[in-house]
């Protein structure tokens, strides 16, 4: 089924490419003449003329409406300046054969509807930010579409071992023996021939217990074959996900740490010192044995450097 829109799409780039810059003024000419004259107006039928007027026909026609369209006869109208100018290029095309005959073929096989990548970009020019985003969303979407299929290739290859192991396990006919077994399961390429296994070079040794199937390693710990150890497919595994996370995740943590406070924040502004044990503070509930003792033997505290000291008694 993917072929055939592949070819379709070759076929239509091509036909896009195939379209030059005189192609591209006639489509403009045609759907602008369309949206002011009505639908299905043609270059002839808006000059009424048949599409086999001779050239000074065409010029006769001309002539004759653009004096009705003539921007003096009509001041203040936009549109009929507008429609004057057009009515112009429709007359030097028709007036030139190499243009009129490439506009007869789209008058006798239509203009296409599907107008290609250059058709749209004259009216839309995207800026940076559509290009940029385009190219994630493009990006992004491939990532995410070779996640998939690494996805299947493992869950496929996971299916496979656990086969060969019960195989081995288990005999041909595939009927489950309980207790565990020790098997060999051999990897590479494998074919089957008249019940008879031909197998690769590399091997694994494996214990297969019921249904569930574990990988012996070297130190005797058995390790379990089954799809937890295959990573899903996610848009948040996503190159510009994860990019956008941890950016989030990096600021809101700067963030948190420039909110906690410091320990300068904790000091006293009338000079104590912030590395006063809450047992040394007014109503803290705990009595220490200086403050147990006379108040009157407690040595007065000074001040000095913005930090408490106490004073020295001289002999």
């Amino acid at each position: 089924m993917r072929l055939p829109f592949l070819f379709l799409f070759i076929f239509l780039c091509a036909t896009a490419f195939a379209w030059d810059k005189e192609d591209h003024e006639i489509f403009d000419l045609v759907s602008a003449i369309e949206a002011s004259e009505g639908k299905g107006t043609t270059f002839y039928s808006w000059l009424d003329v048949p599409s086999t007027a001779t050239t000074s026909e065409i010029a006769k026609a001309y002539r004759k409406l653009s004096m009705q369209l003539h921007p003096d006869k009509n001041p203040g109208n936009k549109k009929i300046a507008e429609r004057f100018a057009r009515l112009g290029v429709v007359s030097a095309i028709l007036r030139n054969p190499v243009s009129r005959k490439r506009y007869d073929f789209f008058y006798k096989n239509g203009v296409p509807k599907w107008r290609g990548t250059g058709y749209y970009y004259s009216r839309f020019r995207p800026g940076l930010g559509t290009v940029l985003t385009f190219l994630v969303i493009l990006s992004s979407g491939m990532q995410y579409y070779v996640q998939r299929f690494n996805y299947k290739r493992d869950m496929n290859k996971i299916q496979e071992v656990i086969r060969e192991a019960r195989l081995a396990a288990w005999g041909p006919k595939m009927i489950p023996i309980e207790g565990q077994r020790k098997v060999k399961v051999y990897l590479g390429n494998q074919r089957y021939d008249d019940d008879v296994i031909l197998l690769g070079n590399k091997s694994i040794e494996m214990v297969v217990s019921g249904d569930a199937v574990y990988i012996l390693e070297a130190d005797g710990n058995m390790h379990p074959v089954d799809s937890s150890d295959v990573v899903p497919p996610t848009i948040r595994g996503t190159w510009f996900i994860t990019l956008v996370l941890s950016v989030y995740n990096k600021v809101r943590g700067t963030s948190t740490v420039e909110a906690q406070p410091t320990g300068d924040e904790h000091e006293l502004d009338d000079g104590y010192d912030s590395t006063v044990t809450s047992s040394e503070k007014t109503g803290s509930g705990t009595v220490t044995p200086l403050e147990g003792s006379n108040g009157a033997n407690r040595k007065p505290a000074t001040k000095a450097g913005g930090k408490r000291r106490k004073a020295v008694r001289k002999r």
